[in-house]
């Protein structure tokens, strides 16, 4: 009992010390960061993941669809993950790694990521003495997952679909089809009009 009400303290506390994007009331409708980008842009998008993470509107957009998935903390630990590496202070790299660690890796953390256990333990010992690699697998495993599976699910998204003005694929429900089939001939003679 006393060790579940302190792993909820833990964590509203780290909530708290997060920043304040997270997924709540997430309406893709409500903010439209999307109003400025032309369909040309966003259809090069479909060009690559790389190609949409490095224009600044996909980037948003991107980040805006995986608020509604409630799996923004994915593109976070990316971003932060590309922040950490250009981090010049020691001390300051220090830091960073803890909170990174608290935020993303912990098992009591907010916005945990699924990662492997091997790679959360690796992880805890090099943040013990930090270098600007020691959130590499993470980030590398992460940034595979937005590629394989977020990606190409935006890509079919009505979101994307909005903004590139084309239609949606498709949906899985099938099309009546002009073949019949009869059970017997005569049923065949009176349905026949209808085609005619």
């Amino acid at each position: 009992m006393f060790r579940v009400k302190e792993k909820e303290k833990k964590t509203r506390l780290s909530l708290l010390l997060t920043k304040s994007g997270s997924h709540e009331n997430v309406n893709p409708e409500s903010k439209n960061p999307t109003k400025s980008i032309t369909p040309a842009a966003a259809l090069k998008w479909r060009e690559s993941f790389e190609e949409m993470l490095d224009h600044k509107d996909g980037l948003e957009t991107f980040t805006t669809f995986l608020k509604t998935e409630f799996s923004e903390e994915n593109i976070e630990f990316w971003l932060d993950c590309e922040e950490y590496k250009k981090i010049k202070s020691p001390t300051e790299l220090v830091s960073k790694a803890k909170k990174m660690y608290a935020v993303y890796i912990d098992t009591e953390a907010p916005k945990e990521i699924n990662i492997d256990f091997s790679t959360k333990t690796a992880i805890k010992q090099n943040i013990l003495k930090p270098t600007h690699s020691c959130f590499e697998a993470a980030q590398s495993k992460v940034y595979s997952l937005m590629k394989k599976d977020c990606y190409p699910r935006f890509l079919k998204s009505d979101m994307y679909f909005n903004l590139t003005k084309t239609l949606p694929p498709p949906s899985m429900s099938r099309r009546r089809s002009r073949s019949c089939v009869f059970n017997d001939r005569s049923e065949a003679e009176t349905e026949l009009g209808i085609w005619l």
